[in-house]
């Protein structure tokens, strides 16, 4: 089963550094505590054109448990603005960081770099 990136964004101003920093640091422990319920990373977003973050989890059913319409209507209430919300199935990762190319969630021999 392939893991799912959800990229939500904002249509709001860039903040400052300080101000991404301090709101991903006051919302952290929300996204920690969804480990068990499917939820591998959340990266928070701040650019030019708005604000959210990219979010992978485990499986498509565990991200649409999260992003229920409620949940999605909360967004849009302490935003005040609606998010945008893109859903994409995630067959391959490479992860540099651990040295990985996993295939649907499981690690895949890679002969050789390409060129």
């Amino acid at each position: 089963m392939s893991n799912c990136i959800v990229v939500v964004q904002f249509p709001l101003d860039k903040r400052t550094k300080e101000q991404a920093i301090a709101g991903g640091i006051l919302t952290a422990p929300t996204y920690r505590g969804l480990a068990e319920k499917g939820l591998i990373r959340k990266d928070y977003l701040n650019g030019d054109t708005g604000t959210g973050g990219v979010y992978l989890w485990e499986n498509r059913a565990a991200a649409e448990a999260w992003f229920t319409e409620e949940r999605v209507q909360m967004l849009a209430e302490k935003f005040g603005t609606a998010p945008t919300l893109t859903w994409y199935d995630n067959h391959v990762t490479v992860d540099n960081l651990k040295e990985q190319v996993r295939v649907n969630g499981v690690p895949h021999a890679v002969s050789q770099a390409a060129e």
